[in-house]
């Protein structure tokens, strides 16, 4: 089933040291060496015999020019004698420092950083999942994108949506990290944060905000909706946050970051030559400088409070022995390198975000989670294989779009519906490397007479072998589907994958089967503990090397 639960790596390597030359003298110091060391330095000298036996049918050589030539044959010998010899004392002696200090030097316990990501185009449910998993860990992180992204919550009875915060803030023992990868819109985090603390999450001295992530200002969010608006009907379906023009500030190294809250007078030079090159750049375009300059002085010290470098206090806490959680944003179709560009987000809302946008390197990583619907779903422009048009009440696109709510936390636009996508989420799995996956809202589902699952991709009468680059040819590919029974049956109470009807517990195989990735968790209700866990054996992160 799972090729890496059962592939064993195992490797070996020889030093094979050849000799610069050999003669026919015959050799009686290769004792103490391998047969396979002695065959080394035996079959060069067998070699350079039959060459120099060449050489002298050209011509005779001097005495002295023989003896050199046996000099020099000599060294080299001794030389590849010499260098089996220092890499058996090498090993030996490596072998006896990890013997003697593997457990004194590396005494600690480290558990790695796991992360949820989104494997389709977004809104897979991924802030269900962390909040569930944030119970246990110590640190809980977003690492990419900024309040463009949105999880919505539900804790007894109590609704929470979350932006730019890790909605692991919900655990009152667990400190939340904004990585330097973000950007933040600072009005909306601190209104955020209120809205927190109004519902009783007490925050503070739990919210950490890198110094090197930088600020989405009021005057992006506009130059976002006029750049939307230019687009007319070729319009990307921004969220209109200022997220793609802060980037673009970034990337044109005239942004400005958080920590540069922390000197006021080079935050305010700062603000007023990038808020000048913002209005010279896009004519009609009016900033208030000296109203906003008050604005960000009389949030300072707040701001500054939580300040802190992130990339330091992060690998603090991993070489500490705690448990780091990373809660993704977007998704892996969003990505700006890997999504169907140009309908995606201006991060990289994949693995690779943890990196840059956390400050660790990828050897700390661990648990790799990818968070996908039992259907599918995406929120504004942009080509959808397996997309079924909601065209009336008793459609299969109504019926998802319905009883799943799929009405985006952010916008409050209505999502587009259709059937699982395999040959997307294989790219997706490809590109993550998930040790296991999160299937959410099986219980959708419930009532279809048949379900579908799109298997495979056709252009022009030939299969395609992954997700194409052009946008074109993606949106004209004709998509291969199997057709599945469905189920009647409520799948709300079930606790245990057995208890799931025979017929959901077929598709959930199938699904799982097609991807060749353990699905551990599967989401069956909306509430916070409508979850199935089949348990760490079903995650890849714990299986044998």
């Amino acid at each position: 089933m799972f090729r890496s639960l059962w592939k064993k790596s195992s490797s070996s390597s020889v030093a094979m040291v050849a000799a610069a030359a050999a003669s026919g003298l015959t050799l009686s110091t290769t004792s103490g060496f391998t047969s396979r060391e002695k065959d080394s330095v035996m079959n060069t000298t067998t070699t350079t015999t039959t060459m120099c036996h060449r050489q002298e049918t050209e011509g005779s050589k001097t005495l002295l020019q023989q003896i050199q030539e046996i000099a020099h044959k000599v060294n080299s010998i001794e030389q590849t004698i010499g260098t089996l010899q220092q890499s058996k004392e090498t090993t030996a002696r490596n072998e006896r420092y990890v013997k003697t200090n593997s457990a004194k030097s590396f005494s600690f316990s480290v558990y790695g950083i796991d992360i949820v990501l989104g494997g389709q185009w977004g809104d897979e449910g991924k802030g269900k999942l962390v909040d569930i998993l944030s119970q246990d860990y110590d640190v809980c992180a977003r690492v990419a994108g900024g309040s463009n992204a949105g999880h919505t919550i539900v804790v007894q009875g109590k609704k929470y949506k979350f932006h730019l915060l890790p909605s692991g803030v919900l655990n009152k023992d667990a400190t939340c990290v904004i990585g330097n990868g973000v950007v933040i819109h600072l009005p909306s985090f601190l209104n955020e944060l209120d809205n927190l603390e109004s519902m009783g999450v007490d925050y503070k001295g739990r919210v950490l905000v890198s110094d090197r992530a930088h600020m989405v200002f009021d005057f992006h969010q506009e130059v976002d909706g006029m750049s939307e608006s230019k687009l007319g009907r070729n319009k990307i379906g921004t969220t209109k946050k200022g997220i793609g023009p802060a980037y673009a500030s970034k990337i044109s190294r005239n942004g400005i970051r958080i920590g540069d809250l922390l000197n006021w007078e080079y935050f305010e030079e700062r603000f007023r030559s990038l808020a000048s090159a913002t209005m010279q750049a896009h004519p009609g375009l009016d900033i208030d400088i000296e109203e906003q300059l008050k604005y960000y002085k009389s949030i300072s010290d707040r701001v500054n409070s939580m300040t802190v470098d992130t990339i330091q206090y992060t690998n603090e806490a991993y070489l500490s022995g705690k448990k780091i959680l990373v809660e993704g944003a977007n998704a892996t179709m969003l990505d700006i390198d890997f999504g169907t560009y140009p309908y995606v987000t201006s991060s990289n809302p994949s693995v690779g975000s943890v990196l840059t946008g956390l400050g660790v390197s990828p050897n700390k990583l661990s648990g790799i989670y990818g968070t996908v619907k039992a259907y599918c779903t995406r929120v504004g422009e942009g080509p959808f294989p397996t997309e079924l048009v909601p065209d009336g009440p008793n459609s299969i696109g109504y019926h998802l779009g319905t009883v799943g709510a799929e009405y985006g936390t952010t916008t409050g636009r209505q999502r587009r519906c259709g059937w699982l996508d395999i040959p997307q989420m294989k790219y997706s799995c490809l590109i993550n490397g998930f040790t296991a996956l999160n299937l959410t809202k099986l219980d959708v589902l419930t009532g279809l007479k048949e379900i579908k699952i799109g298997v495979a991709y056709k252009y022009k009468g030939e299969y395609l072998k992954s997700m194409p680059a052009c946008l074109k040819s993606l949106s004209e590919a004709e998509v291969e589907y199997e057709t599945m029974p469905g189920w009647t049956e409520d799948i709300s109470n079930c606790k245990k994958f057995e208890d799931l009807p025979e017929n959901a517990q077929k598709y959930v195989l199938r699904v799982q089967e097609l991807l060749d990735v353990p699905i551990r968790w599967i989401g069956v209700g909306p509430n916070r503990l409508d979850q199935i866990d089949r348990g760490e054996g079903w995650d890849l992160k714990n299986s044998e090397n």
